[in-house]
Order: C-alpha cells, then structure tokens, then sequence
C-alpha cells in the first residue's frame, strides 16, 4: 500500500509489534476509571452536528497551528456549538499528543474522539486511560478480524467507535463489524485528495439507526447544508475551523442546518 496511509500505519504497526505491556492488566486499570462521556448520543438531534477538530499539522496540509493551545481552541469550539471534539494524539505524523487530548478534554464537558490509527487493542486501552471518549477504526486499515475485535473491546470498555470507511464495500464491512457510528471520509487516505461527492453518494446506504458522520473537505455553510440535506447527523471539520480567523463563528456556520431523515 504505498500511499500516505500505508507509510503511517507501517510505522504504527512497527510500535504496535514492540509493544510489550500486559492487555488484561491495562484492561483492569481502564476498569476502575469514571465512565466515558457519551459521544454517539450527543450528535442526535434535529440539525446537523459538528465533531471540531484539533489538529496541529497534516502529511497533505502541513502545519496548521503548531502553536495552538487545545484548551483555548476546545473553548472556542464550545461557544461554536460543537457537540464533540476530535483530538489528533499521532506525533509523528500530525504533530498531536496524548497532553493535547487531555487538556482539550479538561476545558470542556464535551466528548472527546482519539484521533489516531488505531492498530491494536493496546491503542484501545490507551485511548480509555488518557481519557477519551470515543476511538477511530479506519475499515482500510484493518481486517475483518480486527474490525469486529477492536469494535468489541471499545464497546466493553464504554467507548463509541467511529468506524471510517470510503466506499460501499467499507460500509458493508463496518456494519457487519457491528458499527453502531460511521464515518464517511471524503479524503483519500492513499493520496489525500478530497471527492465531494462520496458522502452523499453513500448516504443512502447507511441505515436509518446507524449515526452518519460526513468527514474532511469540509469548508463552509453550503457544503454542511448539502450533507445534511442527504441525511448526515455531523460532520467532522478540521482544518477549516483550526484555520479560521474566528473559529467560534466559522463553527456557527456549520452547525444547526435540518437533517432530511435518511
């Protein structure tokens, strides 16, 4: 797989393989933590809801705002209206980190999505350790096994998973997992080039009882209105509100158009 996917999931799996510590003994640990926020329940509603994203840098952008502080950015995002945060923890990569997440989550009540590339169960651990409320499963990074497995453990831990897909046959595959939250990913993960069309064209294809997440290429009211109209519950916007001069009214923009029933 060359692609920008497959170079940052080599180096994932590469650590994940390295990875000594003891999956039951984390398990417990997480066990004895207070219960997650609920990040399904908090994007249902009558109009459109935003998952805002922090994210310091991207392989395809570059850097965003590495300079940013979350706990202000998190703040701002509240006073947009946004439902949930996405937090960015890949350091190689996006330049996030576990402390990104974890100040983010601090400044606000919202819950929090790791954004990361989920490899392991241990990064499933983790993501409930540090405080997350909800993990990402990318359908292209993961086998069948995998999907249904980790899907399995985030659930019992009392995380939501966010299962990303980019085609039909992703759909399938993650609905068959047992995916209870889809993300629809308008970005190529191979290139990064964005197709504005996807998420509306697989809309119609994810069941009406399944919350329906439009992702990346994002930019403005229009395009938020659009995706409502073809039945999304949210949409996950990051570089759009990490670039904007005022993010709080950037994010009103997005938020609030009607959902056409799916």
């Amino acid at each position: 797989m060359p692609s920008y996917l497959g170079d940052i999931l080599a180096s994932h799996r590469a650590s994940a393989r390295d990875d000594r510590r003891d999956l039951d003994e984390l398990v417990r640990q997480a066990g004895a933590l207070p219960a997650p926020r609920d990040f399904a329940a908090a994007l249902k509603g009558s109009g459109i809801a935003c998952i805002a994203e922090i994210k310091r840098r991207s392989p395809s952008a570059g850097d965003l705002g590495l300079d940013l502080e979350p706990d202000l950015v998190a703040k701002e995002y509240v006073a947009g209206g946004a439902s949930c945060l996405s937090v960015l923890t890949d350091e190689q990569y996006f330049g996030g980190s576990v402390e990104d997440l974890q100040v983010a989550r601090d400044a606000s009540d919202l819950p929090v999505l790791r954004k990361d590339f989920t490899v392991s169960e241990l990064d499933i651990v983790d993501a409930r350790i540090m405080g997350a409320d909800a993990v990402l499963l990318i359908a292209a990074a993961l086998s069948d096994e995998e999907l249904a497995r980790f899907h399995t453990r985030a659930s019992v831990l009392g995380l939501a998973a966010l299962v990303e897909v980019h085609s039909a046959e992703e759909l399938e595959r993650a609905l068959h997992a047992g995916a209870l939250l889809v993300g629809v990913n308008q970005r190529d993960l191979r290139t990064f080039t964005v197709d504005q069309d996807r998420a509306r064209d697989l809309a119609a294809r994810i069941p009406a009882d399944i919350v329906a997440v439009a992702e990346s290429g994002i930019r403005d009211a229009d395009d938020a209105r659009r995706l409502a109209d073809a039945g999304y519950d949210a949409i996950l916007v990051g570089e759009t509100l990490v670039r904007a001069a005022d993010r709080t009214a950037a994010l009103r923009a997005l938020v609030g158009h009607p959902v056409t029933p799916r």
